[in-house]
């Protein structure tokens, strides 16, 4: 098991593997922020992302969801799927579904069924605005294909007053008929995103925002749920909040991070990181690197944005952009 100082147990990994993206939104890899992608040679290979995968199953953990920048961009991604699949852990991954038709007999073959995706707009002029790109009919599409092939569907949506706020409802409106699971998430501050605290757009906001379409009811949470869940009243899909900086979850925070350079971050938002892969490369033993790294999570949001909302500065926060750390 892998237990911090606040007696949480840690069982699932989110896997980078890659920082390359085939969008650009403004959020995760702002216009001003250089495309300064990873030389091959500090990526982890294949073979190390298996090798390491290994050591945290033996672990304790039992869930794995790949991320990037945009996983399936990556050349090696069949051969990680696969490979991570023969593992006895629920595997899942995150997309921006650009590309998934693709890859969808690969993921019913491996057995994985869980798929989050990234939709900020339902509207074609504002996702190319937020993305940049011009790939809104591709993704809507290729949600539908998972939807009619029964895969489990998140769509994460990143709220931001006074661009999208606005569409909450109609996204709420795509859970009537479908078993889609649609989840708004605060704007949260990293590394060259210029965020600001006014363009939060709180839970409380959104579930004021929700109150006047429909008439809903609060769902049980399982334990370690980063979102609040509900549901509409005949609805067939649910929506959920996920509300990091003005009600943050990590008393029950069970997520641990690699990035796509094999560095382990114990918390989104920590400072510190662990160079798992440069251990890995001088055959050290990973295990109490790990079990060390596990042991140092702060209590909160990595020990940093402490304090109210309108005190907390983006600059003071030492931290990676969004897209080196991964979805």
């Amino acid at each position: 098991m892998l237990v911090d100082s606040f007696h949480r147990n840690h069982d699932y990994l989110r896997i980078s593997i890659t920082d390359k993206c085939n969008l650009r939104c403004l959020y995760c890899m702002p216009l001003d922020l250089p495309e300064s992608f990873l030389a091959t040679r500090s990526m982890m290979n294949v073979d190390e992302i298996i090798s390491i995968a290994k050591v945290f199953v033996d672990l304790g953990v039992t869930k794995i969801r790949l991320t990037g920048g945009e996983p399936l961009v990556r050349k090696e991604v069949r051969e990680i799927i696969s490979r991570l699949s023969k593992f006895p852990i629920q595997l899942a991954l995150t997309t921006n579904a650009v590309l998934v038709d693709e890859f969808i007999d690969l993921f019913v073959e491996t057995g994985l069924r869980s798929v989050n995706v990234s939709l900020d707009s339902l509207d074609a002029t504002t996702f190319e605005i937020l993305s940049q790109r011009k790939h809104f009919s591709k993704v809507v599409d290729n949600i539908q294909l998972l939807l009619d092939r029964g895969f489990h569907v998140k769509l994460n949506m990143v709220v931001l007053k006074d661009v999208n706020h606005l569409e909450i409802p109609a996204f709420i409106k795509m859970t009537k008929n479908a078993n889609l699971h649609v989840r708004f998430i605060e704007f949260m501050p990293f590394t060259g995103n210029g965020w600001d605290h006014q363009q939060v757009f709180s839970s409380e906001e959104i579930l004021s925002l929700v109150e006047e379409h429909f008439e809903f009811e609060k769902l049980n949470d399982r334990p370690n749920d980063t979102a609040r869940n509900f549901k509409v009243k005949n609805h067939t899909g649910t929506f959920a909040i996920i509300s990091t900086m003005t009600d943050p979850f990590c008393d029950t925070c069970n997520r641990l991070r690699l990035t796509s350079d094999g560095k382990m971050k114990n918390c989104l938002f920590s400072k510190g990181e662990a160079d798992i892969l440069a251990a890995l490369r001088n055959g050290e033993d990973l295990v109490p690197i790990i079990q060390q790294c596990v042991w140092q999570k702060k209590a909160a949001r990595g020990g940093q944005m402490m304090g109210h909302l309108a005190n907390i500065s983006a600059e003071t926060i030492e931290n990676r952009s969004m897209i080196s750390i991964g979805g």
